[in-house]
């Protein structure tokens, strides 16, 4: 996405990155922009000579007491020997810095954490590369990280001021959906607005129902995509990157999102039991919860459309808005029951 922008957005984001720099010991190697989503991602050379990830974290998308705590929780699965990036203080030993707003910028945050060398799983909407044989053995051990993530965070004792965002039944469904109001996004025909409507509502009576049934609940990624996955030591190991939009959730909703995207590989039969029977080997979980999954894939789908509606910026959003909103009614027809 990062290759998409307009020259114009590069060479601002690339003097801000500069601007952010400044703050930590480098070396004067330009910074290579290397993704644009919610951050801009470039990697630079420390002075030691490794290299790291510079973000530049969006404008108005988390506080400051948010990010620090996404460090806080990158560093303490880093301590558990999770492969994950972990936080690289500036010159005085802070976290995070705010760089001021200018003409290009409101204010905004920047940090570093450390490189994870490898190579994403994949790419959205391209096949997977790998044998089939090789994605089950991937995909077993994606899930026993995720597991053993989910172990950590229970383990784990956050910071005093520790927020992060909740993918709840109001971070999903309610009328602030974290990543925005899928159902009355602009863009969205008549039909698809008032289908997505009573969608919402069949799901809100349904994950009241799942609350109350005490579905596992705590620390997730909640951005298990193929990018953000890494194959790591020649594809024998895995690596989780990004978590920016880490926060409370279900534990299905981790689940849930890796099976999202792979749903349409000609393995993915095979993909989603060596998923589970991966996070199986490092925790519990029964027969009777993952019978919710197809629900949370749905409620993962229709995320996508609030995230790209609001997001005017990013290329082809009409084409994609339409795909998302068919993929999302398509698996919402597929349910046994919803409510």
């Amino acid at each position: 996405m990062a290759d998409e922008l307009p020259q114009a957005i590069r060479d601002a984001l690339q003097k801000r990155a500069l601007e952010a720099l400044n703050h930590w010991a480098v070396q004067a190697h330009e910074p290579v922009l290397m993704k644009y989503r919610e951050n801009a991602v470039f990697r630079i050379t420390l002075d030691d000579g490794q290299y790291a990830a510079l973000r530049l974290h969006r404008p108005g998308y988390h506080d400051e007491t948010s990010l620090r705590s996404e460090l806080h929780l990158m560093a303490a699965l880093r301590l558990g020997d999770l492969n994950v990036p972990s936080p690289i203080p500036t010159s005085d030993r802070q976290s995070l810095v705010r760089l001021p707003a200018n003409r290009q910028f409101s204010e905004q945050h920047a940090d570093i954490v450390s490189w994870i060398d490898g190579a994403p799983l994949g790419q959205s909407g391209t096949p997977l590369s790998q044998s089939a044989e090789k994605q089950v053995e991937i995909f077993f051990r994606v899930g026993s990280s995720m597991a053993a993530m989910h172990n950590l965070a229970d383990a784990w004792a956050p910071p005093e001021r520790f927020r992060r965002p909740a993918w709840d039944v109001e971070g999903l469904v309610g009328e602030k959906p974290l990543w925005g109001r899928f159902w009355d996004c602009p863009g969205l025909s008549h039909g698809d607005a008032a289908a997505l409507t009573a969608l919402r509502g069949q799901l809100r009576q349904a994950l009241e129902k799942v609350r109350e049934r005490g579905l596992d609940y705590g620390l997730i990624h909640a951005d298990l995509v193929r990018e953000n996955i890494f194959l790591t030591d020649n594809e024998s190991d895995v690596a989780f990157i990004d978590f920016d939009d880490a926060g409370y959730g279900f534990r299905l909703f981790d689940l849930a999102t890796t099976s999202l995207k792979n749903r349409n590989e000609p393995a993915y039969p095979e993909i989603e039991k060596a998923l589970i029977s991966g996070y199986r080997s490092q925790r519990e979980l029964t027969d009777a919860t993952l019978e919710f999954l197809p629900l949370f894939m749905v409620l993962r789908s229709l995320t996508y459309i609030g995230w790209l509606a609001e997001r005017a910026e990013i290329p082809n959003a009409a084409p994609r808005l339409a795909r998302y909103v068919n993929e999302s009614l398509e698996l919402a027809r597929k349910l046994d029951s919803i409510a």
